[in-house]
């Protein structure tokens, strides 16, 4: 007789229950149902939450070396090739939990389990990789983008002075216990917010950057475009654009996953519609006078620190997202039960002690992050999409989408090449293209300013020191900082001297910044 919890694509409908995730999953044909999970409005608001915000204020930075309508090709372009991938994601994970059952119920590491099933163990390995070094790397620096804004919120407002080491440990303490949450849709809340503290800072960007624009617009200037420099944007685009990492994850927990299409595409719409006109009045409004992040370019303080205070908010949120595929990894490598208990506090408070060390140790970690922009999530966003839907999608028309069978292998090159579209090897080929040309160049890029980059000592280091050395931890340099009690900005025009105020005190240093991109 047959177990009546056994699942099989070629019934109609059966419930598979696992009393251990608290998870019930519904069949329907070939197509399976979470009945606890998050429907596809509330999964878009999350892909929102987690992919805008930190690279909102980079974003208008970027263009100065695109120019204007090179600056709308790329960020329309990034947009809709990252949507695309996003859906290819969607097709890969529903093809996953047709063809292997296992994957219907909790799964600790959906995005390196394509990589199993499209090419094998050695592959997932590679993808297991690639995914620590993006989330750990964006983990750290929104921890440092938090730590620093947070920093020059209490300076200009409150002129409460406490040392940007220490706020980096207690950002750090204050999202711990976040961390510990199991999987999204435990902290739907979080994402949410994420998505409201952007749209609020999107309308503040551009109401400042339009006030601005009496003064600025008289003495704006735009650098020259050069066509060498011109991918220079595409790390800043690709960490702002990619946060495909946390898809599946996302995916797995919604209550029709293979309507995640859905999801995938109205938020890269969404995302869009912040990115463009803050990058486009930004750059119109202040050219070349951009330093890394639009924040410090801001002339009235109130707004400026009203977005500093609401992007700061987003990256905290936004780190609870960030940190958990990166745990979920390291307990599955200690074999940390899926139940909270001690062992998963342990694992997760290691996984944040060591964020804050790199994040102490390195505190212009810019630089980095724009070469792991340009490798790394250029690969999470691009390439392992179509790498993984190749394979997944050849396979299933083979096998006409039966359950896989023990014994199974990945299918080789010029097997994919026979089960796939021709059309889709057409778009393959272009986002592959893409992502090797920009990547490649954005990648030589940031290695090139990180040779003729100093660093500058640990933070940490400050704390021994009796001078106060402030540090804002945006984009490819550190920019040393002094704050007045009105507060400093990026003046404008092409000696970067103009000031709405009449008076160049307000002004910073125009030779502090070393120029390029930036990240968010």
């Amino acid at each position: 007789m047959k177990d009546k919890n056994q699942s099989n694509p070629q019934e109609g409908y059966s419930l598979v229950s696992n009393s251990a995730n608290t998870m019930e999953t519904v069949e329907c044909g070939t197509k399976f149902r979470n009945l606890k999970g998050m429907g596809w409005i509330v999964t878009c608001l999350f892909i929102v939450g987690e992919t805008a915000g930190g690279g909102l204020i980079a974003m208008p930075a970027a263009m100065v070396s695109t120019g204007l309508i090179g600056g709308i090709f790329v960020i329309m372009l990034g947009a809709a090739m990252c949507a695309y991938t996003g859906n290819l994601l969607s097709e890969n994970w529903t093809i996953l939990q047709q063809r292997w059952p296992e994957y219907r119920n909790h799964c600790r590491k959906p995005y390196p389990a394509m990589g199993l099933r499209a090419l094998g163990p050695r592959f997932m390995t590679v993808v297991s990789s690639c995914l620590n070094v993006t989330q750990f790397g964006t983990a750290v620096v929104f921890l440092l983008l938090a730590a620093k804004n947070l920093e020059s919120f209490l300076q200009s407002f409150g002129g409460v002075q406490i040392g940007f080491c220490y706020l980096v440990l207690f950002v750090a303490m204050f999202m711990l216990p976040f961390t510990m949450l199991k999987s999204p849709k435990d902290f739907w809340w979080a994402v949410i917010g994420a998505m409201v503290t952007t749209t609020i800072a999107v309308t503040l960007i551009i109401r400042g950057a339009i006030s601005d624009g009496s003064q600025c617009l008289r003495h704006v200037n735009y650098a020259e475009v050069v066509p060498s420099k011109f991918f220079m944007c595409f790390g800043t685009v690709m960490f702002a654009y990619g946060g495909h990492g946390a898809f599946p994850t996302i995916q797995h927990d919604m209550r029709k996953p293979y309507h995640f299409k859905r999801s995938v595409y109205m938020a890269f719409f969404i995302i869009f519609l912040m990115y463009l006109p803050v990058s486009v009045i930004g750059y119109i409004v202040y050219g070349d006078s951009l330093r890394d992040s639009v924040i410090p370019s801001l002339q009235e303080m109130y707004i400026q620190q009203a977005v500093n205070a609401l992007i700061t908010m987003h990256v905290i949120l936004a780190l609870t997202i960030v940190f958990n595929p990166l745990n979920q990894e390291l307990e599955d490598v200690l074999n940390v039960p899926q139940d909270f208990g001690w062992k998963r506090f342990v694992a997760r408070s290691a996984m944040m002690a060591a964020v804050v060390v790199v994040a102490e140790t390195i505190p212009n970690f810019g630089v980095l992050l724009d070469l792991v922009g340009g490798s790394t999530i250029t690969l999470m966003a691009l390439v392992f999409p179509v790498i993984f839907n190749f394979y997944t999608t050849a396979g299933s028309t083979k096998y006409n989408g039966i359950v896989a069978t023990k014994d199974e292998k990945p299918l080789s090159f010029m097997e994919a090449v026979h089960y796939t579209p021709k059309h889709k090897l057409a778009i393959y080929a272009i986002i592959m293209a893409f992502a090797i040309i920009g990547g490649g160049t954005a990648s030589l890029s940031a290695l090139g300013q990180m040779v003729n980059s100093q660093f500058s000592q640990p933070c940490y280091a400050g704390l021994w020191t009796t001078k106060p050395v402030e540090e804002t931890i945006l984009g490819n340099a550190t920019e040393l900082l002094t704050y007045s009690h009105h507060g400093k900005v990026n003046c404008c025009g092409m000696f970067k001297n103009i000031s709405r105020f009449g008076d160049t005190e307000y002004c910073l240093d125009p030779s502090i910044s070393v120029g390029g991109g930036s990240h968010g």
